[in-house]
């Protein structure tokens, strides 16, 4: 996406209206600080020569972000030198020993997202007993490697016996349930987006929190940051987010579900129907439609928002969905064509084996940490002396992954964002026991289509008790962080 210079100054104002806003239902966040876990990602550049990288990796290596003016209510608890060092093991790892280091003053978590928040609990889980070490001798992990970030910490890491004595007490227990605020009693709320994909962590997020308010403050994307959410407090499902008419020209785009059905192309021209941000009307739901500083025009961010209510004038909307996303752990987003061409891709392995894919469907696993794909498979083996093995199922698994776009893969090799795609094959028949099941519940025989993801429980349930066999990816896929890759 194009930026410039100025566009961070437009971020840097939206920013700076969060704490101000938050303060309103939560006091007295100037006597404390935040743990944020924060991170920065690999960047290339365009064959024209061009920097390219993620949005929040320009803002934390900006000057914005590492020479901002001290503010009260935006100190963290990591410095600096940690969210910009570029691996992630040793970033994480930091932040993570900074914030047990200072959990007495920590009042609120977060993360971009509500994933990067768990993966970080998960983490911790994994990684307790050398923090708890580095605590006790006031020694660094010989894995910090990074010299600037080495040189922050020694200064400031002293032995504290009892603080290392209090984390290996509380995260030796079997339960983990509000871990979060037995380490970090003073935490006010969690602050991470769960709207959308990122819903289906509020359960995780609940249970390592033992229940603090999580709170959505701001709507962005990597096109344009959008607006803010007057209310933070709310309830996860009642966000709503007032849109900042100085961040871009706004219009929309009336969303009809059985227009998207027709398969009517709007790729390179838009219908004629574009309402302006004055003229949305409560209760509708748009599409989003952009034109930035930065170059964009009439770009549509795929965003399907329903209008609330009004702040004064300014229309609020609650974000529904990402159109035409199946699929989403973390930052990836893959479509209903990409999971296709995936399976279509992977299928070809089977051919020695005579076998194919006769149907198939998905589920994005968040009971796992990090979270996972999870594709269910039913096969057609026309030879049962040769019916394809663990090996070669495996290799389908990872087959999916190497088709799959370049921010999954991202995830999976370098952020450790996502966890390795499990294949699960079902018995013969399971598909037509889910189009009985579906038409049982009222779906026409004439119109039903396989849904290529599934998230109703039942049918969850019926398709995992259908499962003969699970493989999961044996290896990462390749990634790389060069442009053509």
């Amino acid at each position: 996406m194009p930026t410039i210079k100025e566009e961070l100054d437009r971020r840097q104002l939206l920013y700076s209206l969060l704490m101000p806003v938050m303060n309103l239902y939560v006091p007295g966040l100037d006597k404390g600080k935040g743990l944020y876990f924060l991170f920065v990602k690999s960047e290339t550049r365009t064959p024209g020569g061009l920097l390219a990288r993620p949005v929040l990796t320009s803002y934390y290596k900006s000057d914005h972000f590492k020479t901002r003016p001290y503010d009260p209510y935006n100190v963290y608890t990591s410095p600096n030198e940690a969210i910009l060092c570029p691996d992630s093991f040793q970033s994480m790892y930091t932040q993570m020993l900074y914030g047990l280091l200072d959990r007495h003053q920590v009042l609120r978590l977060g993360a971009v997202f509500a994933s990067g928040l768990l993966r970080a609990i998960r983490f911790l889980q994994l990684n307790w007993r050398q923090l708890a070490h580095d605590m006790e001798t006031g020694s660094l992990n010989s894995k910090i490697t990074n010299p600037s970030l080495r040189e922050c910490i020694v200064k400031t890491l002293k032995p504290n016996l009892e603080l290392a004595q209090f984390v290996r007490h509380e995260c030796s227990k079997d339960d983990w349930e509000g871990i979060i605020v037995r380490i970090w009693p003073n935490t006010k709320y969690l602050d991470v987006i769960v709207t959308g994909a990122m819903a289906q962590y509020i359960p995780t997020l609940d249970y390592y929190s033992g229940g603090l308010p999580l709170a959505c403050t701001m709507y962005a994307s990597s096109e344009c940051y959008f607006g803010l959410n007057l209310n933070p407090m709310c309830k996860p499902s009642e966000v709503s987010y007032t849109i900042m008419p100085n961040m871009a020209y706004f219009e929309f785009l009336p969303h009809e579900p059985n227009l998207d059905a027709t398969g009517f192309d709007f790729t390179n021209e838009l219908p004629p129907k574009l309402v302006d941000l004055v003229d949305v009307e409560v209760g509708k739901e748009y599409e989003l439609v952009i034109t930035t500083y930065a170059g964009l025009c009439r770009y549509r961010v795929g965003d399907i928002l329903r209008v609330t209510g009004f702040h004064n004038s300014a229309p609020q909307f609650h974000f529904i969905r990402r159109k035409n996303v199946l699929l989403s752990i973390d930052s990836d987003k893959t479509d209903e064509a990409e999971l296709q061409m995936a399976v279509e891709n992977a299928s070809y392995l089977l051919r020695e084996h005579n076998a194919s894919v006769v149907e198939y469907t998905s589920h994005a696993d968040t009971k796992t940490i990090p979270g996972h794909y999870v594709v269910y498979w039913e096969l057609l083996v026309k030879d049962s002396t040769n019916s394809p093995d663990n090996n070669t199922l495996e290799q389908c698994c990872l087959a999916m992954e190497e088709s799959l776009n370049s921010v999954y893969r991202q995830g999976r090799v370098a952020d450790n964002s996502i966890g390795p795609l499990e294949i699960r094959v079902v018995k013969n028949g399971t598909f037509e026991e889910l189009m009985d099941y579906a038409i049982s519940r009222g779906a026409s025989i004439n119109q039903y289509k396989v849904p290529r993801c599934v998230n109703f429980t039942p049918i969850m349930e019926l398709l995992d008790s259908r499962v003969v066999s699970a493989h999961f990816s044996p290896a990462l896929p390749h990634w790389s962080p060069e442009r053509s890759q």
